[in-house]
């Protein structure tokens, strides 16, 4: 599949002669971050989140001159701590999506490579931190894993459907990507009684993302490893499916929960391990849908930092053009 990247959200400057490319220091930084939620507008302002302490917080009136904002959270709570042993307060990939007026924002508490996981809630009626309104929620526990299950309680992907539905896919390696349905009143799951229900499976998967598109839903899956630089063997792969609860399948036909997997976004040039893949909350520009995802940039030694990107629907299968 032939495709280009977007050129990330950063102006650069280049002291021509030098072996290095040189950053302003007003911007060096800024569009640093792993695992971007959903990229959401409130009040004029682009938000995202990110994997840190307390969870990574940055605005944008433009999407190109980001800002830090304070982290969502100042504390960890002693129910994380219980639900994941060895949790260190580094909050992993959050999403978050506008229902019925608020802002829902999901989050994972997890240590490295263990099963023993949670996606917690936390609410905002705003993401505008000068806004009178402007507090973040504890709204709990969302769904646990631990040893001995199916899945593995990280990275959730909320999605909004167009009948009001509330849905959450989920998973990292285990038996895969899962989902489950909430209740969109209160971001909590619809039915704790209905097991969640596999969608995807590889032996090196997770963040995944749905969207839809026409009469079809797409779900984005990661393969291959992160976290390693430039090292990093990310790469996005997707299905399609006629009902979001699936089954999705790849171009050829295969199933993703059996391994199938088309290729949408793979490492190009400076840009290693792309992955976590968010669509847009924006309505698209002239009918253009945008995607946001990380990637591993080898102009930096490896920091992970964030792109956007354009998709093209005219196949009927998304493209990731520039």
């Amino acid at each position: 599949m032939k495709f280009y990247f977007a050129l990330i959200t950063l102006a650069w400057v280049t002291v021509h002669g030098a072996e290095t490319k040189y950053t302003p220091p007003d911007l060096e930084g800024q569009t640093f971050i792993h695992d971007p939620s959903t990229i959401i507008k409130d009040n004029g302002r682009y938000f995202v989140f990110g994997t840190r302490p307390g969870i990574n917080v940055k605005s944008s009136p433009d999407l190109v001159h980001w800002s830090n904002e304070a982290p969502v959270f100042d504390r960890t709570l002693e129910r994380e701590k219980a639900v994941a042993p060895g949790f260190d307060g580094y909050i992993w990939a959050p999403d978050v999506v506008r229902v019925n007026g608020r802002f829902l924002l999901y989050y994972s508490v997890s240590a490295w490579g263990k099963q023993t996981s949670a996606i917690e809630l936390a609410t905002n009626a705003t993401l505008d931190p000068t806004a009178k309104n402007f507090q973040w929620h504890d709204a709990g526990e969302v769904i646990h894993s631990t040893n001995g299950y199916a899945y593995n309680t990280i990275d959730p992907s909320a999605f909004l459907d167009t009948d009001g539905r509330l849905w959450l896919a989920f998973g990292s390696y285990w038996q895969g990507i899962y989902l489950t349905e909430l209740d969109p009143q209160t971001g909590l799951r619809k039915a704790t009684n209905v097991p969640p229900q596999q969608l995807a499976w590889n032996h090196s998967i997770e963040a995944s993302c749905l969207t839809q598109h026409d009469k079809y839903y797409y779900l984005f899956v990661n393969w291959g490893q992160c976290c390693k630089g430039t090292n990093s063997t990310y790469e996005v792969r997707i299905g399609r499916a006629d009902k979001i609860t699936g089954p999705y399948r790849d171009r050829d036909g295969n199933d993703l929960a059996t391994g199938g997997g088309s290729p949408f976004l793979q490492s190009s040039g400076r840009f290693i391990g792309p992955g976590h893949v968010g669509i847009m909350d924006d309505g698209g520009t002239n009918g253009v849908t945008r995607f946001s995802y990380h990637y591993y940039d080898a102009d930096t030694r490896g920091r992970s930092r964030l792109a956007i990107g354009k998709i093209d629907w005219s196949s009927g299968w998304p493209v990731a053009v520039n």
